[in-house]
């Protein structure tokens, strides 16, 4: 991992390094310098709802122009909107997104996509960082422009509708959608709109600092509520950028990213639209996920964390599928990039083509009991387990589990802290066996 780049891009809290105007300016000349080598004239800029979003907005386009690059505007917009208009503008070398995802409003971060809206790899990420922090020379010669993308968000609704017949309806379904205060509130409405389905938003007024506020995807208790009282099909909730989506049932309860998959794959198996018969998840995942592919008849491949790990096994191995229990899925017979508003079709998809609720679709999943514990560590990452207490103390949980289990800790890739995840057949005891290596952890480091 380099010096500013994390698991998704640069992350941190708005100005103050390393999310500052400063490096946001570099970061424009680096993106400007970078696409010039491909032979493109254009960067899209898009942002989610966060009060910092124009300062850097502003920062990233100066340093852009300075490189004799167009800069386009695309405003508030979700992150796979951004990388969807990078594949449909044919001038566009590069997509930047200002976001910090399902963080608090202190937070910001830029995420870069490349031509046709695809993540940057290790080495590209790497090449601009060095020009970020290395390179001194101030530009010369020819300034870009900044315009404005005026359709933007239509463009991006009508390609995520391209796919779904929802039109030949009878009955609506009835929704209940949590936008976050984020950059799903406009295209919410656009997507989801009253044509197609009865559906009711909530928090879809953001005012700079609400975004990800005790909502979204992170928070679901409001639109569980929500869905039993005005008795739904189903609600959605997606993060302050709308690449995540976490689903509640007609009854309330949650439907993880790995449930999600799981009906999703079992339906595209049936369609024969799954490529290779596989399923790409993380490491994160619930063994619930690998016992009901298993059942499927379905491989199941496991990446590191992050979509974009995910991302990388996928093409490795051909798949169309994939994604993270936290709601970052992957279509890629449909998208370059994880896109909540896309899974959310998806699962609309399956349901209005079986006729099933949503409890029963996800009943073909066992969900095992699994707590994940944060614990704040310095900068410095030391090796754990060279750490005896803690080693001893992960030993004896895992042997205790005796398979029936697992655990996984790994450091956060965007934040100080270290994770802690336990998983096994009772919530008692995983909450017991988590909160003691966390304690571990604690008195050791």
């Amino acid at each position: 991992m380099g010096k500013l780049f994390g698991t998704d891009g640069i992350r941190g809290v708005a100005n103050t390094y390393p999310v500052t105007c400063e490096i946001a300016l570099k970061t424009g000349r680096a993106i400007g310098f970078f696409i010039k080598e491909t032979g493109y004239s254009k960067v899209i800029i898009g942002k989610d709802t966060r009060i910092s979003g124009d300062m850097l907005e502003s920062a990233i386009s100066a340093g852009v122009t300075s490189t004799g690059i167009d800069v386009l505007l695309a405003g508030v917009i979700p992150t796979p909107g951004v990388a969807c208009l990078c594949a449909d503008i044919k001038e566009a070398g590069a997509g930047v997104v200002i976001s910090a995802s399902h963080n608090p409003y202190q937070d910001n971060g830029i995420k870069i996509f490349k031509y046709g809206g695809i993540k940057l790899c290790d080495d590209e990420e790497s090449k601009i960082e060095d020009y970020i922090l290395n390179n001194k020379d101030v530009p010369q010669g020819n300034i870009g422009q900044i315009s404005i993308i005026s359709d933007g968000l239509e463009r991006y609704s009508n390609f995520l509708l391209a796919g779904f017949p929802f039109k030949k309806l009878e009955k609506k379904l009835k929704l209940v959608i949590d936008c976050s205060n984020g950059a799903a509130s406009k295209i919410g409405h656009m997507v989801f709109n009253e044509s197609l389905f009865d559906a009711i938003f909530i928090n879809d007024s953001p005012d700079g600092k609400n975004i990800n506020d005790d909502c979204g995807s992170q928070h679901t208790k409001e639109l569980q509520d929500q869905v039993a009282q005005k008795k739904a099909d189903i609600g959605l909730a997606f993060d302050g950028d709308a690449d995540r989506l976490i689903a509640i049932d007609e009854n309330g309860k949650q439907i993880t990213g790995d449930m999600v998959l799981a009906i999703c794959a079992k339906f595209a198996k049936e369609k024969g639209t799954l490529n290779q018969n596989i399923v790409v998840s993380t490491i994160m995942s619930n063994i619930g996920l690998s016992r009901a592919l298993e059942e499927l008849d379905i491989k199941h491949i496991k990446a590191d964390v992050g979509d974009r790990k995910v991302l990388e096994k996928m093409k490795k191995h051909h798949a169309v599928m994939g994604g993270e229990d936290s709601g970052h899925m992957i279509f890629l017979d449909y998208h370059t990039t994880g896109d909540g508003m896309l899974s959310a079709l998806k699962l609309l998809e399956v349901m209005i083509a079986t006729q099933k609720p949503l409890s029963s679709l996800a009943s073909i999943m066992r969900v095992y009991p699994q707590v994940l514990m944060n614990v704040e560590v310095d900068a410095s990452r030391p090796d754990y387990m060279k750490i005896k207490t803690i080693a001893d103390t992960i030993k004896k949980i895992k042997e205790k589990l005796a398979g029936q289990g697992r655990v996984l800790i790994r450091y956060s890739g965007t934040q100080p802290l270290l994770r802690v995840m336990v998983e096994g057949p009772d919530q008692d005891m995983v909450e017991k066996y988590c909160q003691k290596i966390c304690d571990s952890i604690k008195t050791s480091m």
